[in-house]
């Protein structure tokens, strides 16, 4: 994890000092804006890296010198089979999207489903607490 975050830090780094160099020498806004946020977003990952690194004690499997295969087998963490929640998702993003550019009453139908399909998706494996004792 150590290189891992040093990269991305180096990468903020290099897109920050490109963004200055090409403001100075007179780009464009669009190209300055999105150099900027380049530097920003790989500061961002680079940033969770680093903390994430350190909340799991700083050495990983994959960073030592001598380790085997087996030294990182088990659960990697829960993966969904199957879910249908993506589906209502992109298509009401899309109607979101759609509703900027057509009226503002299609927004507001498109942004209730998005809310919708974000909170399925989210609870999706959740279950509510019962006592199945209870006769």
């Amino acid at each position: 994890m150590k290189t891992n975050f040093r990269l991305f830090f180096g990468f903020a780094f290099f897109y920050f000092v490109v963004t200055i160099v090409y403001w100075l020498v007179g780009g464009e806004a669009v190209g300055i804006t999105a150099m900027g946020l380049s530097s920003g977003l790989a500061a961002l990952v680079a940033f969770y890296l680093w903390y994430s690194a350190k909340q799991q004690g700083g050495m990983l499997p994959e960073d030592d010198v001598n380790g085997e295969i087996a030294d990182g087998a088990g659960d990697l963490g829960f993966f969904s089979p199957h879910s249908w929640w993506p589906l209502p998702l992109a298509f009401s993003a899309c109607l979101a999207g759609l509703g900027l550019l057509i009226g503002w009453w299609l927004a507001l139908i498109g942004i209730g489903a998005l809310v919708v399909s974000i909170v399925g998706f989210v609870t999706e494996y959740e279950k509510p607490s019962s006592n199945v004792n209870q006769h």
